[in-house]
């Protein structure tokens, strides 16, 4: 590490409401921008807004893709058309010194979904905008004086709503599949670990892990387990402009409830992911990156991005 105020990032939650679709294996998985979640080795306080786009428009099963034109309707299973999601997340990261953290995250969902229900020949649809599940996570990085590497623990609250309708088509007035929900209705403990080293003199990297498993069920609904896995490179030579490239890893198991589309879930997912971070000055720092698939394996039919973007803003106070 340069310098002792070299921030020991990793990407602690992706794109933080990852339930996308009528499974919650496919959202995305980006982590953002090195700096912006947290694991500062400097004391300090630090809100962030980012912006996360997904239009999930690709229809795939296996590693394959489905073709929708030759599916004969009526189908016996739902044939889904599209998801457009737009997120954008409030996040405060609070160290009280250089061993000890806590990141606050609350997301604010705006989906639009259609797709054909089994049985269905038209299309049905659905909107949803509202606040999603709000993650608080605690870091600890005090096991080594270059603080490079630490543990993470914390829960998702199941504060999102997960009774939201469809509002046109032939299933109007009813229940959205649960992964399709701003929120699980669960709470779910995370449990990670990061570590940062340097390559050489203008190169940085890092590698987490973390971990969401669902403690609780609700309305026989339970999200699967998952793990997310996350590599990083960045160029530190530019003091105003950081290029860096994430490899980002999902793997979920199945839903799993009488009210979970189970057949439907669960997958793993590999991508790229390459962006900047552009600083504005000592205390504010803007970001971009897009993400594109790597590798991509579902279970059942489910819809997947053919990208993802984020942009967002920092302010350190």
């Amino acid at each position: 590490m340069k310098s002792s105020t070299r921030v020991a990032l990793c990407s602690a939650f992706a794109c933080f409401p990852l339930s996308a679709l009528a499974c919650s294996s496919c959202g995305c998985t980006l982590g953002g921008d090195w700096e912006s979640q947290g694991f500062a080795a400097s004391p300090g306080l630090r809100v962030e807004l980012r912006y996360d786009y997904l239009n999930q428009s690709q229809l795939r099963t296996r590693t394959g893709t489905v073709n929708r034109s030759a599916i004969v309707l009526p189908a016996g299973r739902e044939i889904e058309q599209g998801t457009i999601n737009r997120y954008a997340t409030f996040g405060i990261d609070y160290s009280a010194n250089a061993d000890w953290g806590i990141n606050f995250q609350l997301p604010h969902t705006n989906r639009s979904h259609t797709t054909v229900a089994p049985g269905d020949v038209d299309i049905s649809s659905s909107h949803t905008q509202s606040i999603g599940d709000i993650r608080v996570i605690g870091r600890y990085q005090g096991f080594s004086d270059q603080r490079n590497y630490g543990v993470q623990f914390g829960l998702k609250l199941p504060t999102g709503d997960y009774r939201n309708t469809f509002n046109g088509g032939p299933q109007a007035g009813a229940l959205l599949d649960r992964g399709l929900q701003p929120g699980t209705g669960t709470t779910d403990l995370l449990l990670g670990a990061f570590y940062v080293g340097a390559l050489s003199d203008d190169f940085d990297y890092y590698a987490q892990a973390l971990v969401q498993a669902p403690l609780t069920t609700k309305d026989a609904f339970k999200p699967g387990m998952s793990l997310n896995a996350n590599f990083a490179v960045r160029y530190v030579a530019n003091e105003k402009i950081t290029p860096e490239l994430q490899v980002n890893a999902r793997t979920v198991r199945k839903d799993s409830g009488d009210s979970s589309d189970a057949a439907n879930s669960g997958g793993t997912l590999v991508y790229l992911s390459p962006g900047a971070t552009v600083s504005l000055g000592e205390k504010v720092r803007v970001f971009a990156f897009v993400q594109v698939p790597a590798y991509q394996r579902v279970n059942g039919y489910q819809l997947t991005p053919r990208y993802t973007a984020s942009v967002g803003a920092r302010y350190v106070f």
